[in-house]
C-alpha cells in the first residue's frame, strides 16, 4: 500500500462551485467527530436507556497497536467516526484503519509514513460528488492533509500530489523555516471546503502563524484564510501595539470548530497568543487572541467576534464550543455555548455574536512581580457560575494519606506556594495555586447538548498550576521550572480538597447549572469518591443517558441525565480520553465504543484498545 509522510489538521469546509452529494448525518451513526458540525456530541438512538443500560455487554474489541510496533503502548485523544457501516479510526501507531462497525473486523488500514502520525483527535468524511468517491479527509503531526479513499484507503486522485498536500507554506512558517507546526484535531467539512486551523509552539513568542485556512477538497487548493493576528491592512490590526503582531505564533484553532450548516456560518476559536504566560511583549487587547470569531464559511469574511479572555496570562484558551438552542422569552433563539479553560460558560446569538444572557466586565487581580507585566483589570463573567474551583487558600489543603501530604508539602516549600484567586497574575518569587490550570477545568472536553432537557452536559478537572516565572536575557519571562502541577505524582492526588473532578448539567435556557456530580474515584481511599482528574468529555442520547469515560480511573460510566445518577460503570483496560460514540448497526443494535490507552494526568498509556458495548440480541 502506498505510503505518505504528513500531519494536517482539516476543519470546515464550504460551498464552492461544482455540484455536491451531501447527505445530512444519518441519525444511526456518528458522521463526524462530534455527531454533527454543531458538535453537539448527541445521538437521537433511543435503545439504550436508564432502565436497560446496566444490561450493556462487551460486543468486540480491535488492538491498533501493530504487530511490528514494538512493546510500547501509546496515548490517543480520538473519537471515531462511522458511516455507512464503517469505523474510521486515526491510530497513535502512524496509521488510519476502517473497520466493520458491528464486528471490529479491519477492512483496510492506511500508513503514514516516515514516524509520522495522523490528527489525534480523528478524520472526516466527504460524501463525494458526482466526479469523485466519497474521501476520508485528516491531518498529520508533520504539517500534510491528506485524503483518501473512503472505500479502499488508497490516496484520493487529484487531491494536491498523491492525496497529499503540505501545509507548511513560507506565509504560515513566517521566516522560521523549522518553526513547530502541526495538526491534532479532527476535520469538520461543508460542501466542497475542508478548513483548517493548526497547532502551533507553546515558546517562545515567535514562530508560524496560526491562520485559519479553507482548501477545495476535490484539488487541494487554497480558497481563503482567516488571520488570527490581523496584519497589516486587515480588520483590527490596530489591537496589536507597536510591532508586537511581527512573527507573533499562537492565537490558533488548535481544536475542532463548529458549523451552522444551514446558515452558511463557521465558528473559529482562536486561542492565547505566544508566550502564553506572559503579556508584557503584547499588551492590550491582541485580537483575536481567545476569542470565538464567526465567518462566512464560503468566504471567510469576518462577521462577528466575543473575547472570552482578555490578555491571556494563563493559557486559557477556547476548547470547547457547541450549538444550542435556548429558549427564552416565549422564543427559540439559535445560539452558541463557548467555554474557555477558565471553566466561564457563554452563551451567545450564533447568527448575531450577541448575548444571551448578561455578561459582565468584573474586576480581577492585577498584582504580580514581573517587570514589564499589565495584566487586564477586569474578565468577563457570565451568568452560569464557574463550572469547577477558582480560588485556593492554604487552609484548604488536603490530608488523606501520608504520601499525599509528604509530596504536596515538598511542592509547596519549593515553590512557594500562596494563595490563589481567579485570574492571580503569575509571579516570579512564588508559585500561585490558581485554579483552574493551564489544562484547565474544562480542555478538549467538548460537552454535550441534550436539545430534549436543554441540558448541556460538562465535565471539568480541579487542579491548580502553581508556575515560576523567570526573567529572560531578553527581558521577558519564562517558566521557571516547565509546566507544573499542584499534586503528589506518586500518589496521583491533588494537594487540595476533593472534588478533583465534577460532571455537570447546565440549563440552556436560564445559565443555571441543574445538578453537579463527582467524576471518578480515587481506589484505595476510604471514601473514594473524591472526583478525579480528567481529560476527554462526554456524549448524550435520545434514550435519556450520559456516556462518559475521562477519568483517570479507567471506567467507563453511564449516567441519568435529568438527575446525574450513575446507572452503569464497567472497569477499562485503560482509561479513555477522547469521547465515546454510539450508533445503530445494521443488525438493528444500537452500540456504544471508544478508544482506550490511557496516557494522561500521570496515567501512562496502558492499552491500544477500541471497544464496543451492545445489549444482549433481542433485548
Amino acid at each position: 500500500m502506498q505510503k505518505i509522510v504528513g500531519l494536517a489538521v482539516l476543519l470546515l469546509g464550504s460551498a464552492v462551485a461544482g455540484p455536491v452529494i451531501w447527505a445530512a448525518p444519518a441519525d444511526n451513526e456518528w458522521r463526524t467527530y462530534g455527531h454533527d458540525y454543531g458538535e453537539t456530541r448527541h445521538s437521537p438512538l433511543t435503545q439504550v436507556t436508564p432502565e436497560n443500560v446496566a444490561g450493556l455487554k462487551p460486543a468486540w474489541s480491535y488492538h491498533m497497536r501493530p504487530p511490528d510496533a514494538g512493546g510500547r503502548f501509546l496515548a490517543s485523544e480520538n473519537t471515531p467516526i462511522v458511516v455507512d457501516g464503517i469505523m474510521y479510526v486515526s491510530t497513535p501507531y502512524g496509521r488510519v484503519v476502517a473497520l466493520d462497525a458491528e464486528t471490529g473486523r479491519q477492512r483496510w488500514a492506511y500508513a503514514v509514513p516516515g514516524g509520522d502520525q495522523p490528527a489525534t483527535r480523528g478524520v472526516a468524511w466527504w460524501p463525494g460528488d458526482n466526479a469523485h468517491a466519497p474521501r476520508i479527509v485528516f491531518g498529520t503531526r508533520a504539517g500534510l492533509m491528506i485524503a483518501l479513499d473512503a472505500k479502499t484507503g488508497a490516496p484520493a486522485a487529484g487531491f494536491g500530489k498523491d492525496g497529499v498536500i503540505d501545509l507548511k507554506t513560507p506565509a504560515v512558517l513566517q521566516g522560521f523555516e523549522h518553526a513547530y507546526f502541526g495538526i491534532t484535531s479532527a476535520p469538520v467539512i461543508y460542501r466542497n471546503l475542508v478548513i483548517t486551523g493548526s497547532r502551533t509552539q507553546e515558546i517562545p513568542a515567535k514562530g508560524a502563524s496560526g491562520r485559519v485556512r479553507a482548501f477545495d477538497i476535490r484539488t487541494g487548493r487554497e480558497v481563503w484564510h482567516f488571520n488570527g493576528v490581523p496584519q497589516p491592512g486587515d480588520r483590527f490590526h490596530d489591537t496589536w501595539q507597536g510591532d508586537d503582531w511581527q512573527q507573533r505564533s499562537g492565537v490558533n484553532v488548535w481544536v475542532g470548530l463548529s458549523l451552522d450548516a444551514k446558515r452558511g456560518i463557521a465558528y473559529l476559536p482562536f486561542g492565547a497568543p505566544t508566550f502564553d504566560q506572559y503579556g508584557g511583549d503584547r499588551k492590550g487587547p491582541s485580537l483575536f487572541s481567545n476569542s470565538l470569531v464567526a465567518v462566512d464559511a464560503a468566504t471567510g469574511k469576518y462577521l462577528w467576534h466575543f473575547q472570552a479572555v482578555h490578555q491571556d496570562l494563563w493559557d486559557y484558551d477556547l476548547p470547547l464550543t457547541t450549538l444550542v438552542d435556548v429558549k427564552k422569552d416565549g422564543k427559540t433563539i439559535p445560539a452558541i455555548a463557548v467555554m474557555s479553560k477558565a471553566s466561564l460558560l457563554f452563551l451567545l446569538d450564533r447568527v448575531t455574536g450577541k448575548p444571551v444572557f448578561p455578561i459582565h466586565e468584573a474586576p480581577v487581580p492585577t498584582d504580580t512581580d514581573l517587570i514589564g507585566e499589565s495584566p487586564s483589570p477586569t474578565q468577563p463573567m457570565s451568568v452560569t457560575p464557574p463550572l469547577g474551583r477558582t480560588s485556593f487558600k492554604m487552609n484548604e489543603l488536603a490530608n488523606l494519606t501520608p504520601q499525599q501530604t509528604e509530596g504536596c508539602a515538598r511542592i509547596i516549600k519549593d515553590m512557594n506556594i500562596v494563595d490563589g484567586r481567579f485570574f492571580q497574575p503569575q509571579r516570579a518569587d512564588s508559585g500561585v495555586a490558581r485554579f483552574p490550570g493551564s489544562w484547565g477545568g474544562i480542555d478538549w472536553s467538548h460537552a454535550s447538548f441534550d436539545p430534549v432537557t436543554g441540558y448541556y452536559i460538562v465535565n471539568s478537572t480541579d487542579m491548580a498550576s502553581p508556575q515560576v516565572m523567570k526573567r529572560l536575557p531578553d527581558g521577558t519571562y519564562g517558566l521557571r521550572d516547565g509546566y507544573q502541577w499542584f499534586w503528589d505524582k506518586a500518589s496521583h492526588m491533588p494537594c487540595q480538597v476533593p472534588p478533583w473532578g465534577s460532571l455537570y448539567a447546565v440549563n440552556v435556557n436560564d445559565g443555571q447549572i441543574v445538578w453537579r456530580r463527582n467524576l471518578g474515584v480515587t481506589d484505595g481511599l476510604a471514601d473514594p469518591d473524591t472526583g478525579r482528574p480528567n481529560m476527554g468529555g462526554p456524549i448524550t442520547t435520545a434514550g435519556g443517558l450520559i456516556f462518559i469515560g475521562s477519568t483517570d480511573d479507567r471506567r467507563m460510566r453511564a449516567f441519568d441525565i435529568r438527575t446525574g445518577k450513575l446507572l452503569w460503570q464497567v472497569k477499562v483496560p485503560a482509561s479513555l480520553y477522547g469521547t465515546p460514540l454510539t450508533w445503530r448497526g445494521k443488525d438493528g443494535r444500537q452500540y456504544v465504543g471508544g478508544v482506550f490507552t490511557g496516557g494522561f494526568w500521570g496515567d501512562p498509556a496502558g492499552a491500544d484498545a477500541v471497544m464496543a458495548w451492545a445489549l444482549p440480541e433481542g433485548q
